[in-house]
């Protein structure tokens, strides 16, 4: 078991496993390696029936945490994801929301506990690669922080332990792209999702982006993927855009490489690369 090459991502919320490492699952399944999600929250304040948002009459957080993790389930069906494991914290809301405030809400766990039981699937799982947001989480949500604080924290202590990870990674969007993508979406004239505008230095640096793996081929299965979360407006507006955004979105995943214990180029195609 201990040489089953394996890749973990740790995600926040039921429908991020999508868009930043839907490929790399897809690609890697397909080649026998073993995935493991890991999904810290129940996502309780994603949008209920209709697209009632939270703090809105008729959103119930027990619905919306039912309906969200069924919709997991399908998503991961599509990727070919072998294992799935439920942390259960409650989601806390965007940055500023009223959820925020509440003790039992995931970014407001202790990061010790949190990774602790984060350190006892990594240990279980013993995977060479352990994908997870950056420092900001991509975009600031508190829960996307969180899971950073706690895979960084988790991984680091069994890196010590045990060498376990041996390649450590970062989601990435690279920014020049974004850019090229907002400019598309303009002449198209399409918006980005319903919510508010990412800022203008939305992204990584493209000098910091260390791995683009190509996902072309499985464009149509993460499509399949984000489609299973259709209760989730903002999630699945790509999904209504033009074929050429969609390739531009769907066709490849960027990543900054945190640590590598094994030999790599400076830019890779593959997170593997060094351990095969």
């Amino acid at each position: 078991m201990d040489s089953e090459l394996t890749i973990m991502a740790v995600h926040a919320h039921p429908d991020d496993e999508v868009l930043g490492t839907g490929g790399i699952f897809a690609r890697y399944a397909e080649e026998g390696i073993r995935t493991v999600l890991v999904t810290c929250t129940n996502g309780e304040q994603g949008d209920g029936p209709d697209g009632v948002k939270p703090g809105e009459p008729g959103h119930d957080e027990t619905a919306v945490r039912e309906r969200r993790l069924a919709e997991l389930r399908d998503s991961v069906a599509h990727l070919g994801i072998e294992h799935v494991e439920l942390l259960g914290y409650r989601d806390s809301g965007m940055a500023g929301w009223d959820a925020n405030g509440r003790d039992d809400v995931f970014a407001n766990v202790r990061v010790e506990e949190a990774a602790a039981r984060l350190g006892v699937l990594m240990e279980k799982y013993r995977p060479q690669v352990v994908v997870t947001y950056d420092e900001n989480g991509a975009y600031g949500h508190p829960d996307h922080i969180q899971a950073h604080r706690i895979a960084v924290a988790a991984s680091q202590n069994l890196h010590d332990k045990r060498g376990i990870p041996k390649k450590f990674y970062y989601t990435a969007v690279s920014r020049s792209q974004f850019r090229e993508l907002m400019e598309r979406l303009r002449e198209a004239g399409q918006e980005f999702g319903e919510g508010e505008m990412p800022p203008e230095d939305f992204g990584t640096p493209d000098e910091l982006i260390t791995t683009v793996v190509d996902v072309t081929p499985y464009a149509e299965r993460k499509s399949k993927a984000l489609e299973a979360h259709a209760s989730q407006g903002d999630s699945i507006s790509f999904l209504r855009m033009s074929d050429e955004i969609q390739r531009m979105v769907f066709g490849s995943e960027s990543f900054v490489r945190v640590r590598s214990d094994v030999a790599v180029p400076d830019e890779e195609d593959d997170l593997f690369a060094g351990l095969r």
